[in-house]
């Protein structure tokens, strides 16, 4: 236990010393901001993807209205990036833990080593949603006007689309990788 004051309160050193170099205060911090980072550049990703292909479907649209629903895939498939970012950030703000009173003390429950490695999986989900929403993005813009030219295109575009889409899967994968790591414990 800290030493106490004569009123038996912990002092603000007492407190401090339940905070180590391998559970400071901040740790959490640095996982909350791996969840909003996923949540924002997978979700920037699939609206840029988005608004991109609806474009392109707009302007295919007008001569070839027949194709439109055919061409709402890549909206669909940037839809999907951002509820990648949406679990990769579910699934590590359910992985940090509050401190907890004992004793009339806190005692820190989140790692540093889990608050980085939550980082760098919201990065890395974050970033490579962004990466597939853009790719989406002008594949749909091209693809679609191109299909409205020419329907056998569609094929085409949608396996360009699939493999667009792997690397935001290939994202989610290495964030749900970097979130399982054995974070440690904290001394009590």
């Amino acid at each position: 236990l800290p030493p106490l004051q004569s009123d038996s309160t912990p002092t603000m050193a007492s407190i401090v010393d339940m905070y180590s170099l391998s559970c400071p205060a901040s740790a959490p911090f640095f996982g909350y901001f791996g969840a909003a980072a996923a949540m924002f550049l997978a979700n920037l990703g699939a609206a840029y993807g988005t608004a991109k292909s609806g474009v392109g479907i707009s302007g295919m649209g007008v001569g070839r209205p027949d194709l439109v629903m055919k061409a709402l895939i890549p909206v669909v498939m940037a839809g999907v990036v951002g509820i990648y970012g949406l679990i990769i950030a579910v699934i590590i703000s359910t992985k940090i833990k509050a401190p907890t009173m004992t004793d009339g003390t806190m005692q820190p429950q989140y790692t540093l080593f889990a608050g980085a490695s939550h980082l760098a999986a919201g990065l890395a989900g974050g970033f490579s949603g962004l990466a597939a929403g853009m790719a989406i993005g002008v594949v749909g813009d091209i693809g679609t006007r191109a299909l409205g030219q020419q329907p056998k295109l569609f094929v085409g575009m949608i396996l360009i689309l699939i493999f667009a889409e792997a690397l935001g899967l290939y994202g989610l994968i290495v964030a749900l990788i970097f979130s399982a790591s054995p974070t440690g414990t904290c001394a009590e």
